[in-house]
């Protein structure tokens, strides 16, 4: 609607115009206050994670170095405009348009820093401008710990964490994998496995990992849905989601080796979970069980900065209770997602992403509610990045000043089963193609 888009605008202008004016103590991230270190220190054109960044959630966000005083709170502003190739059939989403929608897409406030002596913690609250919502988002609090064993370094932790993969070091696994922002008035594709954002926010986990002689890295825990009252005080809605019952074991495994300017990673991570679906146990419970297989490349040489990562997820589900309610064909379903992005960042100013997306799976048009019942989808982006001052810092005025400018394409060739006609309507792939324009501002 017009007066949506209005609004959304001088919601964007306004908040803009209060980062500008915030005193110095109160817009640096947190992070790089209590480290003294700008952004780029620990992230390759963030929230991509360099070697110090990984190290430094590793040891539990405590390394210091910065002469700050102030508690360790930080906040992100997300705008953003949306343009598809052709309108959506019905609006992108309550008070929006059908197409060309300008929208304060998110603003978090985090605590992101030491609690006391080796306990940290990453907390994200979040706004959700699209869905008109205020809840609790990505949490990560961790105690690290270090030891020398036989001659090599060892170091130790426990995270306790509300998605499964957000306490993972990697730009591999789904909480923080590629894509890092994307338009939530676009349309998406229909299938997706459970431990790519299937649980977010409405789990909680524990998990313990170590690291040996900085080559080796284990970890393994499990999760426990959040009961609906603690959901919906937490700004989460329980609505529809699968319910763990008992808890779900999850694992992580990654073999890591610095080659001079090289690095290279290569892991394995899942998880395994008896659910009932939409919280329903009359009919029993389904088994789903996630194995993902990760890979992560950098290349560091001022001013170059190269990353490649890589991810392919398998997921069995046994949908025993899913069939029995009539919500899908088959009792046995599979379903694979894999992702390969190249980023190359120059100067820490300028980024270029190339990325491809690839569903494939089980017929099951109940399931996923498809014309042709396949989940097969293919996707292609294409993304900018500029951040004009990730290298040297902001202006004078304001030292820790580090927004994100994007300019995002995405290009499919299928789409929820289809190249053409994949709803019935007449409506094609590539009319979903999306222009995506964000301006990211952490402060």
């Amino acid at each position: 609607m017009a007066r949506s888009t209005t609004r959304c605008a001088v919601s964007i202008i306004s908040a803009v115009g209060l980062i500008l004016i915030a005193e110095d103590a109160n817009a640096v991230p947190s992070f790089a206050r209590q480290t003294g270190l700008q952004c780029s220190a620990c992230h390759a054109g963030y929230p991509a994670l360099n070697a110090f960044g990984r190290e430094f959630k590793l040891n539990g966000y405590v390394f210091g170095g910065g002469d700050s005083h102030f508690p360790p709170l930080a906040a992100m502003i997300q705008g953003s405009f949306t343009h598809t190739e052709k309108d959506q059939p019905t609006d992108a989403a309550k008070h929006f348009r059908d197409n060309d929608n300008l929208a304060l897409q998110q603003a978090s406030i985090f605590y992101g820093g030491r609690i006391y002596d080796k306990l940290g913690a990453f907390v994200q609250s979040t706004y959700d401008g699209v869905a008109d919502r205020f809840a609790i988002d990505n949490t990560d609090i961790r105690y690290a710990n270090s030891a020398t064993v036989a001659n090599t370094n060892l170091v130790y932790g426990f995270s306790l964490n509300n998605n499964p993969t957000v306490q993972d070091l990697w730009n591999t696994t789904p909480a923080w994998g590629y894509r890092f922002a994307s338009s939530r008035l676009a349309p998406t594709s229909t299938a997706s496995t459970l431990i790519e954002g299937g649980l977010a926010q409405q789990v909680a986990g524990l998990t313990g990992y170590m690291r040996w002689n900085n080559l080796l890295y284990g970890e393994i825990g499990g999760y426990r849905t959040l009961s609906r009252l603690t959901q919906t005080r937490l700004g989460i809605s329980p609505e529809g989601e699968s319910q763990i019952d008992g808890t779900a074991p999850y694992w992580r495994a990654n073999l890591q080796k610095d080659f001079g300017d090289h690095y290279l990673a290569f892991g394995t991570f899942g998880l395994a979970a008896n659910t009932f679906p939409g919280r329903d146990m009359s009919a029993g419970v389904d088994r789903q069980t996630d194995l993902g297989i990760d890979l992560e490349y950098q290349y560091s040489v001022d001013p170059n900065d190269f990353s490649l990562w890589a991810r392919f997820i398998h997921e069995d589900s046994h949908f025993g209770a899913t069939q029995a309610l009539g919500l899908s064909d088959n009792a046995y379903d599979v379903l694979r997602r894999s992702h390969l992005t190249a980023s190359y960042l120059y100067d820490q100013t300028y980024g270029l992403d190339l990325s491809f997306f690839l569903t494939t799976g089980s017929t099951d048009a109940t399931l996923y509610g498809t014309r042709s019942g396949r989940p097969t989808s293919e996707s292609y982006i294409i993304q900018f990045d500029y951040l004009p001052f990730n290298k040297d810092g902001g202006p004078s005025v304001w030292e820790w000043f580090n927004p994100k400018f994007i300019i995002q394409y995405v290009a499919y060739r299928k789409f929820d089963g289809s190249r053409y006609d994949f709803d019935g309507n007449g409506r094609n792939a590539s009319d979903n193609n999306t222009l995506y324009v964000a301006v990211w501002m952490p402060f």
